[in-house]
């Protein structure tokens, strides 16, 4: 009979090998790499890619990472929370994934070690979210971030976008549902840094380098004491808004109207 740890790992392998066209897994030395794979969809969030995104860093948590690169293929980064299956969800699946989803932003935003995000394109909802929860955040010239979840009345990352950028910040672009550009999110604090693909080798060697320049229990420790821990209020936040009644006609009406600006901008 396998032990609790044994019967752990087998889980983890199972979710890995299961999704690994989903989520590619490059390690280098203590740089872990993780680049979401659903390109066909803007690498939105389905479930699979939510397990198998917290299985790699249940594994980097142990293996001693120092630096974990977080990218996506093709031509955006994160478009968010996949809906494709909509319809077919209950309330009950929709809700737990969700939770599962600010499970993962809790797991990346409190990882003992730096994460260097890597964004491009349209980064949406929880992909925006996503970036949000990384500590160190780098994104194209030509990004672009929104994050609509209070337009249908979910309350997902909100304190992780105040954190990056104040609350003031936090309230103008939340409260208009705003999409903003790289320029603006440099300049109030979500990004550290814009950069082009072109550079972001010289920019994971460069990082990689600085994340070993304390010892690794330093390290860890630092992380540990400079990340207020609000996961229960997050969670409560996040469950509490999405148990509302209605939320899939919410959804559903905010799906309608982003359709219907998408067809008056392209002369649809």
């Amino acid at each position: 009979m396998k032990s609790a740890k044994e019967a752990q790992i087998v889980g983890i392998s199972s979710i890995m090998n299961t999704a690994n066209k989903i989520l590619l897994v490059a390690k280098q030395g203590v740089c872990t790499r993780l680049t979401l794979n659903r390109p066909e969809v803007g690498n939105a969030l389905n479930f699979e890619l939510v397990e198998a995104m917290l299985a790699a860093l249940s594994v980097a948590a142990r293996d001693e990472t120092r630096l974990l690169v977080l990218d996506g293929a093709g031509k955006s980064f994160c478009s968010g929370f996949d809906l494709s299956d909509f319809n077919d969800l209950s309330i009950g699946d929709l809700v737990y994934r969700l939770i599962r989803i600010e499970t993962l932003l809790q797991t990346v935003a409190h990882e003992l070690f730096p994460i260097l995000v890597l964004a491009h394109g349209r980064v949406y909802g929880a992909g925006a979210d996503l970036v949000g929860a990384c500590s160190r955040r780098i994104a194209g010239s030509g990004t672009k971030f929104n994050m609509p979840g209070l337009s249908f009345g979910v309350v997902l990352g909100t304190r992780r976008f105040q954190a990056c950028v104040g609350r003031d910040a936090a309230r103008d672009i939340q409260n208009e549902c705003r999409t903003f550009d790289a320029i603006e999110a440099e300049e109030i604090g979500f990004l550290h840094q814009i950069a082009e693909p072109t550079n972001w080798s010289e920019i994971i060697e460069a990082t990689s380098q600085a994340a070993q320049a304390i010892p690794i229990g330093s390290s860890q420790a630092l992380f540990r004491v400079t990340m207020a821990d609000t996961r229960a209020e997050d969670m409560a936040d996040l469950v509490n808004s999405a148990s509302q009644p209605g939320l899939k006609d919410r959804i559903q009406i905010y799906r309608e109207q982003t359709l219907k600006a998408v067809g008056k901008a392209t002369g649809r």
